[in-house]
């Protein structure tokens, strides 16, 4: 048996955290393309492209692996990945309306509590897991410090959102709603915990991937060849039905008409096409990136692998927040509000310390 190695488990969490709150960044410098256009370039790249070169890379046998699923389970991790893909969806809108730091606190809330929980509760074995041992306490304790962050974060947000006129939000966030944000935020991070389900779900596909010869790091990425493919198939419709509501396929050939909810931030009357491809795609990449890097840090968990997306959690919001700060997002809020964000933020470091000193006594 591969020994397992939770603290090197945490580092891969923090570097698919990384990745996942930096994947809206390059899409801030795409000029005159409407949100379904660079919203389907980059996901073209993250859901398709991005699962299946790095799956033939870094595993053995792909495609007969994948021959081999049983076709309920090919199934399951397809329709989680639906379900993840509405999720997902409605994620890039609540970063529109929110926010970086803010909306992804609110998302990832509801999306740690869900994923992380259910798996276990659903298994029958959350008792045995959480509550009859040292380290399951230990990271139980560590869950519970990641809520309580999330909730400052969350707060400090709302409070942030209280004290600024609806000029200062726009001049942070351009298309700032805090009440159409916030309700596309619950059912985000709702939807999201399905990708934890749609990864559970295809356990056994690992166990053929290794079969097959592939290291204990890369078992996971054939499973996120469905998963992610399942959320190409939502967010494909539902991108299809916006380009031909807003006519704006166009843009894809450098043409202007339908440029309904551009990113435009310039004069130009046509759009860049060679950086609105390269930066759609490297958003694209870089979301792809977070499953990538969560797959590798599972693998080193062990028993206690559903904590894993918690961490994976934490780290988003960790980094997210960061970058919140970066695009001054919190310039205007009062000293006492940003002390709040940075003590809500000190709670997540503080429980990924916590959850992989639990991993590492039960490991």
């Amino acid at each position: 048996m591969t020994p397992m190695n939770p603290l090197m488990g945490v580092f891969f969490h923090w570097l698919g955290g990384l990745a996942s709150a930096s994947f809206y960044v390059p899409f801030r410098g795409v000029r005159r393309w409407s949100w379904e256009i660079y919203w389907l370039t980059g996901g073209v790249f993250s859901w398709l492209f991005a699962p299946w070169f790095f799956a033939s890379l870094q595993t053995r046998d792909l495609l007969g692996v994948m021959g081999q699923v049983p076709p309920h389970i090919a199934g399951l991790c397809i329709l989680f990945g639906v379900l993840w893909g509405f999720g997902g969806l409605t994620y890039g809108l609540t970063m529109r309306y929110l926010g970086l730091s803010l909306g992804m606190a609110v998302v990832l809330g509801l999306c740690t509590v869900f994923g992380t929980l259910i798996p276990p509760l659903v298994r029958g074995t959350f008792a045995d897991a959480l509550l009859s041992s040292t380290s399951g306490r230990i990271i139980l304790l560590g869950l519970l410090m990641t809520v309580a962050g999330i909730v400052v974060v969350a707060w400090a947000g709302a409070k942030k959102d209280g004290d600024l006129s609806p000029e200062e939000k726009r001049a942070a966030v351009a298309e700032f709603d805090f009440r159409k944000g916030l309700a596309v935020a619950i059912f985000s991070g709702i939807m999201s915990a399905c990708f934890a389900f749609g990864l559970a779900a295809g356990e056994p596909i690992k166990a053929i991937s290794a079969a097959a010869g592939t290291g204990p790091l890369w078992t996971g990425l054939p499973v996120l060849c469905l998963v992610m493919f399942g959320g190409l198939i939502t967010n494909g419709v539902w991108c299809a039905f916006l380009i031909a509501k807003n006519r704006s396929a166009g843009q894809w050939l450098g043409r202007t008409s339908g440029a309904k909810e551009s990113t435009d931030h310039g004069s130009e009357d046509r759009p860049p096409l060679l950086a609105n491809y390269l930066l759609s795609a490297l958003a694209g990449v870089a979301w792809y990136f977070q499953f990538f890097f969560y797959t590798m840090g599972e693998s080193q968990m062990g028993k206690f692998g559903f904590s894993s997306w918690t961490l994976h959690m934490a780290s988003i919001i960790i980094f997210g927040t960061l970058w919140g700060f970066a695009f001054k997002e919190w310039k205007d809020a009062r000293p006492a509000v940003r002390n709040m964000v940075w003590a809500g933020v000190a709670l997540l470091v503080g429980a990924t310390v916590v959850i992989g000193y639990g991993n590492m006594l039960g490991a």
